[in-house]
């Protein structure tokens, strides 16, 4: 089991790591949309899936993968009327890759952001 820490993405905000590496599996924890100063980014949806995305794609390759390799991601959202919005910045942070995926409306997430996402990656 591996640890990933990298300093491409926020610090975890709690007593959690930004992901871990089992075997050829890539666990992320929920990546929410801070930048690397722990300050939250935009206050749309599109805006803040944005920077959840940026920050996935910098644990990722902390953990030695990427976008494309993501076999399952988990979505919580603070209201599903941002569906749609918040599909198309997925679509576009994904391309023709498309995982499996949960979403579900929460409700609260963190310092009350609006989406949160954690992934599944393989690794190498």
């Amino acid at each position: 089991m591996k640890i990933v820490a990298t300093a491409a993405a926020p610090a975890a905000i709690g007593p959690y790591s930004q992901g871990i590496v089992v075997g050829e599996l890539f666990f992320s924890s929920g990546q929410i949309p801070l930048n690397l100063s722990g300050e939250i980014v935009g206050t749309d949806i599109e805006s803040q899936a944005a920077q959840v995305f940026t920050n996935l794609r910098a644990v990722l390759a902390g953990a030695g993968s990427s976008m494309d390799k993501v076999v399952k991601a988990t979505v919580f959202m603070k209201d599903l009327a941002d569906f749609g919005r918040l599909n198309a910045v997925y679509a576009e942070a994904f391309g023709s890759h498309a995982p499996a995926r949960s979403c579900v409306e929460v409700a609260r997430l963190p310092r009350d952001v609006l989406v949160e996402i954690e992934v599944v990656a393989k690794v190498g």
